[in-house]
């Protein structure tokens, strides 16, 4: 059983889903438990051999009386399937999800960690919750999967399990995807191929800080005042997001898209792409981009540094340094060879790394080593 709170379009559910349509069918039963809308659903319905399962109940922000539904349905849920192994996926399934196995008396609990509920930007008391929470379900949990040295590595530091708790399984990403040249996205929005066009492709919320993209825009369109922006996602943010475009007469120079679902023929647009995140586990918009054979430029946090070699593969900024990151922007706009270098040597670094077939066989193995621990 798979445990996911939303299927929304983030990297954490591209990646589970991934690992779902590859693992086999043959020798696994497969169940998905997730709440009850994203726009991901339809891909999840599409997978063959796949029970999908939508809580109600199963929602992201905090919530006593619904938490506690979706923990009572996950449990009955468990029970009924006779499930072996529940593998969980984002924090508030996570914990639900992990919680519920243990008191079905599953034996193989997993959880993914796509970067952990708890951050530095929290209020110190929510903090200090989440990772007492953390330490309370890794007691029972046989297996923490991390995607990055980084997520390991502050884990251990938080005292939530020993190193024998951890694995690491690197996500996959499907190069053949993003192998291709779309001239025709820019002329979908509007643009022509002499336009240099800047990229993001985040949800609208304070982790990734897409304010700060467009405080970017404004200080590169002082020099470069041809260079179009374009923001890929949706979120909470959208409001404050239309307000800033408008206060700072960005109006001509950056494009809204909302939700994409073809993220391989925007990247193939972009000349450049960044992320403003604050904080971040791996980000597989930065996969991605590399796999893409695009530069990138991205802040230094979470697991990034461990994908983004600075000046060989892209480059990486302090979060919030504003002027450091239009500087280096600006001279790769103008260098178009060197943005082609670094692509280049950004997409073959990384299928040596992060492909599909290994993050399958690395989790079906991580699966095989429990039911045969079990079944001796």
């Amino acid at each position: 059983l798979y445990v996911v709170t939303k299927l929304e379009l983030g990297g954490a559910q591209k990646q589970l889903l991934s690992l779902i349509r590859g693992v086999n069918k043959e020798r696994f039963n497969l169940f998905l438990f997730t709440g009850l809308e994203g726009l991901l659903v339809e891909d999840a319905l599409s997978i063959p051999h796949l029970e999908l399962r939508r809580c109600r109940s199963l929602i992201r922000p905090i919530h006593p009386l619904k938490d506690l539904l979706a923990l009572i349905d996950l449990y009955l849920f468990i029970k009924r399937n006779n499930i072996g192994i529940v593998h969980t996926h984002s924090s508030k399934a996570g914990f639900l999800g992990r919680l519920a196995a243990w008191l079905a008396g599953v034996k193989v609990i997993i959880h993914t960690v796509h970067g952990w509920s708890f951050h530095d930007h929290q209020p110190v008391f929510l903090r200090k919750l989440f990772i007492l929470l953390e330490r309370f379900t890794v007691s029972f949990t046989a297996k923490l999967v991390v995607v990055s040295y980084y997520d390991q590595a502050k884990g251990l530091k938080n005292r939530i399990g020993g190193q024998a708790k951890y694995c690491l399984v690197r996500y996959g990403i499907d190069y053949a995807e993003f192998d291709i040249n779309d001239s025709s996205v820019r002329r979908e929005l509007g643009l022509n191929n002499n336009d240099l066009l800047v990229g993001m492709i985040a949800c609208f919320k304070p982790q990734k800080c897409p304010q700060d993209f467009l405080k970017l825009a404004c200080l590169v369109n002082r020099s470069m005042p041809g260079v179009k922006f374009i923001l890929v996602g949706d979120g909470i943010l959208r409001k404050r997001i239309e307000r800033l475009i408008s206060s700072s007469n960005l109006e001509e120079n950056v494009i809204l898209t909302g939700w994409r679902r073809d993220i391989h023929r925007v990247l193939s647009a972009l000349d450049v792409f960044v992320l403003t995140s604050l904080w971040e586990g791996l980000p597989v918009t930065v996969l991605e981009a590399m796999a893409a054979a695009r530069v990138v430029i991205a802040t230094d946090t979470g697991g990034v540094r461990e994908v983004v070699n600075q000046g060989k593969t892209g480059f990486l900024i302090q979060p919030h340094d504003m002027e450091g990151l239009a500087k280096k922007l600006v001279s790769l706009l103008m260098e178009n060879e060197l943005r082609i270098k670094i692509g280049r040597s950004a997409r073959e670094y990384l299928k040596y790394n992060f492909r599909v077939n290994d993050m399958i066989s690395n989790t079906e193995a991580l699966y095989a080593s429990f039911i045969g621990q079990y079944n001796n």
